[in-house]
């Protein structure tokens, strides 16, 4: 299961340790930030930043702020705290090491795919090998103006502003909400919006320093009129549960299939609007699964921004007539009573504002692990009724025992649910399965509990539990043969350009904006997008 996605461990045990190469030097009157790297292997490399107070006072917090060139994307890190906006990074302190005396020290690493080392980096405001800060703050961006609209988007140019060190990037806002950041250009595009509807615009210029600008002219522009029908969730409506299978409106078992995101900590860069028309309209996919993890930099980390966040990719779905399935992605700690409070705060808000969408489904525990099913279904039992609060029709999925292995992996069994099923109606319980760690018991296992209690499948990958690894297709068709018989209905992990075999792009791809056809898949996203794209059956008498 997906316990072990995010370690890199067995990577690196592979890899050849190479000396630091460093990028930045230790100055004498300010905090300064060294590069270097720790290993590396083809197609990517460990970093490590180590942060000295070089002042004679003590500091408590630091900010280390660089760009990563195209080609070159973030994964996972730790002992820092991470925002990223386009190829700009921001890594913060954690509460254990934000304070410094004079001289003292800290490091925090990172993953990068891709070659590109950091450029532009500051610390603090200043330049990463020292000295005095730049407080002079670029021009302001001149002749804002739109270039097109679509029903859901807003592209924009601007003149280039000046600065006396160097631009670094624009911030484009939408009234006063920042709507994207870009590196290397003056226009950028601002997806995710309603049809019909006007929007204002403006842009400021930063540095290296992270000055600035005052903001610029602002802009008006209105999207496109547009109605998307014959879509999966216009034709289907609001889902719901009868006896073991998923229905539709109609009352009519159906089958939903498409692609669960990587943790958008890591990979928000995979979520756009190109890759999301290719979702929905190449690849014909039914259902987006939103993935947010809890800890490993995720919610926890800044709760406003990642709820919001969430809240943009239920717009981008609902435009493009997909279901949305809202991700509670807790991994470790494996007890989702530990962020029970984190939920009900979440879950209030997200189906609050949402209630009145026919296309959302509520995942509240991804992967429960060596924890009991009786705390599961207590936990389940107080989180239901938070959501049913705000909406009461929506259709919530439970997190199975064993990382959603109905128990298998930790020696139990279906049974258990069967004996206590959660005391709530319009639910349905998860399963979870790689193909290539997962063979003929866990496949019978599901096929029986199929009969008995209403399953979804919201993560399954053709490799190892790992995500990574071989593919075992044979195995993997099996499953999904199975699944097409009994109308139930899966997403895949995961829709990213993960270095690992289950992401189904190549490395770099999201740092383009061509997603469609094969030409950027690996061979398990040629694999599962062929099979997404085999027609529906939604029944609709």
């Amino acid at each position: 299961m997906s316990r072990l996605r995010t370690a890199v461990s067995g990577v690196l045990a592979a890899t050849l340790a190479i000396a630091g190469v460093l990028v930045a030097a230790p100055g004498a009157q300010a905090a300064t930030a060294n590069f270097a790297k720790v290993q590396e292997w083809g197609g990517g490399y460990e970093a490590r930043f180590t942060v000295r107070n070089d002042t004679a006072t003590t500091i408590t917090s630091w900010r280390v702020d660089f760009d990563l060139p195209a080609g070159s994307t973030l994964g996972s890190y730790w002992d820092a705290l991470l925002t990223s906006s386009g190829n700009r990074h921001s890594f913060t302190n954690r509460t254990w090491n934000g304070t410094l005396t004079a001289g003292a020290s800290t490091t925090f690493g990172f993953i990068v795919t891709g070659s590109g080392t950091p450029t532009n980096c500051t610390v603090n405001g200043g330049s990463c090998s020292g000295g005095s800060a730049d407080t002079q703050a670029p021009s302001v961006p001149g002749n804002l103006r739109v270039t097109g609209t679509s029903t859901s988007s807003v592209a924009l140019a601007w003149n280039a502003a000046t600065d006396n060190v160097g631009v670094t990037g624009y911030d484009v806002y939408r009234g006063s909400t920042l709507a994207t950041s870009v590196v290397g250009t003056t226009s950028a595009t601002v997806g995710g919006l309603s049809p019909a509807t006007a929007y204002t615009f403006s842009v400021r210029a930063r540095d290296a320093a992270g000055n600035v600008s005052a903001a610029s002219t602002t802009v008006s522009a209105t999207t496109a009129p547009g109605t998307v029908t014959g879509t999966p969730a216009s034709i289907n409506g609001q889902l719901r549960v009868c006896g073991v299978q998923l229905c539709n409106r109609y009352g009519r078992p159906i089958q939903l299939r498409g692609m669960s995101t990587h943790g958008i900590q890591w990979y928000s860069q995979c979520v756009n609007n190109a890759s999301l028309d290719a979702l929905a309209y190449d690849w014909n996919a039914d259902v987006l699964r939103i993935s947010m993890y809890i800890q490993e930099g995720g919610y926890e980390t800044d709760p406003r921004g990642f709820t919001d966040r969430v809240h943009d990719y239920i717009e981008r779905a609902t435009a493009r007539g997909m279901y949305a399935i809202v991700d509670w992605h807790m991994l470790t700690p494996g007890d989702p009573n530990h962020n029970l409070a984190r939920a009900r705060t979440f879950f209030t808000e997200i189906a609050q504002r949402h209630k009145d969408k026919t296309n959302i489904l509520y995942e509240v525990a991804n992967e429960p692990n060596g924890v009991s099913w009786a705390s599961i279904k207590s936990y389940a039992e107080q989180i239901i009724p938070v959501i049913r609060a705000q909406d009461p029709d929506g259709v919530v999925l439970v997190g199975t025992r064993a990382w959603s292995s109905l128990g298998l992996s930790e020696g139990s069994s279906e049974t258990e649910i069967v004996n206590s099923p959660v005391n709530a109606s319009n639910i349905m319980y998860t399963f979870h399965f790689y193909a290539a760690s997962h063979g003929t018991t866990y496949l019978n296992a599901l096929s029986r509990t199929a009969d008995r209690l209403p399953v979804f499948v919201t993560e399954f990958g053709t490799q190892t539990a790992s995500g990574d690894g071989a593919n075992d297709f044979t195995r993997a068709q099996q499953y999904l043969d199975l699944m097409a018989t009994k109308k139930i209905s899966w997403v895949n992990w995961n829709f990213s350009d993960d270095f690992r075999s289950g992401a189904v792009f190549n490395a770099g791809t999201c740092n383009g904006s061509a997603y469609t056809g094969t030409g950027v898949l690996k061979p398990a996203g040629v694999w599962v997008r062929d099979r997404i794209r085999t027609p529906d059956n939604f029944p609709t008498s």
